[in-house]
Protein backbone atom coordinates (compact mmCIF):
# COMPACT_ATOMS: atom_id res chain seq x y z
CA UNK A 1 0.00 0.00 0.00
CA UNK A 2 2.77 2.31 1.01
CA UNK A 3 4.66 2.06 -2.31
CA UNK A 4 2.03 4.16 -4.42
CA UNK A 5 2.50 6.85 -2.41
CA UNK A 6 5.29 9.77 -3.00
CA UNK A 7 4.94 11.89 0.03
CA UNK A 8 8.10 14.49 1.37
CA UNK A 9 7.19 12.90 5.02
CA UNK A 10 5.68 9.93 7.16
CA UNK A 11 3.88 11.37 10.12
CA UNK A 12 3.61 9.04 12.88
CA UNK A 13 3.28 7.85 16.39
CA UNK A 14 5.99 6.18 18.75
CA UNK A 15 4.09 2.67 17.20
CA UNK A 16 5.83 2.50 14.11
CA UNK A 17 9.41 3.50 15.73
CA UNK A 18 10.86 0.90 14.09
CA UNK A 19 14.17 0.44 11.91
CA UNK A 20 13.09 -1.48 9.73
CA UNK A 21 9.91 0.80 8.67
CA UNK A 22 12.74 3.87 9.25
CA UNK A 23 15.38 2.65 6.52
CA UNK A 24 12.88 1.48 4.46
CA UNK A 25 11.19 5.32 4.42
CA UNK A 26 14.91 6.49 3.91
CA UNK A 27 15.49 4.11 1.23
CA UNK A 28 12.44 5.80 -0.79
CA UNK A 29 13.94 9.52 0.24
CA UNK A 30 10.80 10.08 2.86
CA UNK A 31 11.55 11.91 6.00
CA UNK A 32 10.18 10.20 9.02
CA UNK A 33 8.73 12.34 11.94
CA UNK A 34 8.42 10.01 14.50
CA UNK A 35 9.42 10.40 18.08
CA UNK A 36 12.06 7.56 19.48
CA UNK A 37 10.70 5.13 21.80
CA UNK A 38 11.50 6.14 25.47
CA UNK A 39 13.60 2.23 25.76
CA UNK A 40 15.33 2.92 22.11
CA UNK A 41 19.33 2.38 22.53
CA UNK A 42 19.57 4.59 19.45
CA UNK A 43 17.80 7.84 19.57
CA UNK A 44 16.88 9.11 16.09
CA UNK A 45 16.43 12.72 15.31
CA UNK A 46 12.35 13.83 15.16
CA UNK A 47 11.09 17.07 14.39
CA UNK A 48 8.55 17.99 16.66
CA UNK A 49 7.01 20.98 15.38
CA UNK A 50 6.36 18.96 12.50
CA UNK A 51 4.93 16.21 14.75
CA UNK A 52 2.55 18.59 16.50
CA UNK A 53 0.75 19.36 13.18
CA UNK A 54 -0.14 15.35 13.23
CA UNK A 55 -2.25 16.56 16.47
CA UNK A 56 -4.66 18.98 14.05
CA UNK A 57 -5.36 15.75 11.93
CA UNK A 58 -6.21 13.51 15.19
CA UNK A 59 -8.76 16.38 16.38
CA UNK A 60 -9.94 16.66 13.04
CA UNK A 61 -10.98 12.79 12.31
CA UNK A 62 -12.46 12.96 16.03
CA UNK A 63 -14.52 15.65 15.55
CA UNK A 64 -15.89 13.97 12.52
CA UNK A 65 -16.65 10.84 14.53
CA UNK A 66 -19.07 12.53 16.33
CA UNK A 67 -21.02 12.55 13.34
CA UNK A 68 -23.24 8.49 12.40
CA UNK A 69 -23.09 9.20 8.97
CA UNK A 70 -19.26 9.30 8.72
CA UNK A 71 -18.63 7.39 11.39
CA UNK A 72 -20.17 4.10 10.09
CA UNK A 73 -20.07 5.33 6.63
CA UNK A 74 -23.35 4.97 4.84
CA UNK A 75 -22.77 6.39 2.06
CA UNK A 76 -21.70 3.69 -0.06
CA UNK A 77 -20.18 6.20 -3.02
CA UNK A 78 -16.62 7.71 -2.81
CA UNK A 79 -18.21 10.88 -3.38
CA UNK A 80 -21.22 11.17 -1.32
CA UNK A 81 -18.90 10.16 1.48
CA UNK A 82 -16.64 12.83 1.13
CA UNK A 83 -19.13 15.28 0.28
CA UNK A 84 -20.05 14.57 3.58
CA UNK A 85 -16.80 14.87 5.42
CA UNK A 86 -16.43 18.34 3.72
CA UNK A 87 -19.62 19.22 5.37
CA UNK A 88 -18.98 18.68 8.64
CA UNK A 89 -15.68 20.07 8.04
CA UNK A 90 -17.47 23.13 7.05
CA UNK A 91 -19.57 23.22 10.25
CA UNK A 92 -17.15 22.56 12.53
CA UNK A 93 -15.10 25.57 11.39
CA UNK A 94 -17.63 27.75 12.24
CA UNK A 95 -18.08 26.57 15.52
CA UNK A 96 -14.11 27.97 16.26
CA UNK A 97 -12.73 31.10 15.81
CA UNK A 98 -10.68 31.73 12.28
CA UNK A 99 -7.29 31.84 13.94
CA UNK A 100 -7.66 28.52 15.63
CA UNK A 101 -8.34 26.34 13.14
CA UNK A 102 -10.21 23.48 14.47
CA UNK A 103 -9.83 24.95 18.01
CA UNK A 104 -6.29 23.60 18.57
CA UNK A 105 -4.16 25.94 20.99
CA UNK A 106 -0.92 25.58 19.07
CA UNK A 107 1.00 26.98 22.82
CA UNK A 108 0.00 22.77 23.77
CA UNK A 109 2.40 21.77 21.13
CA UNK A 110 5.44 24.13 21.91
Amino acid sequence: MLEDLAPDAVIADKGYDSDAFVERLKARDITPVIPPKANRKEIRDCDFALYCERNLVERFFNKIKHYRAIATRFDKLANTFLAGVLLEKSVAARHYSPGMGLGINRKACS
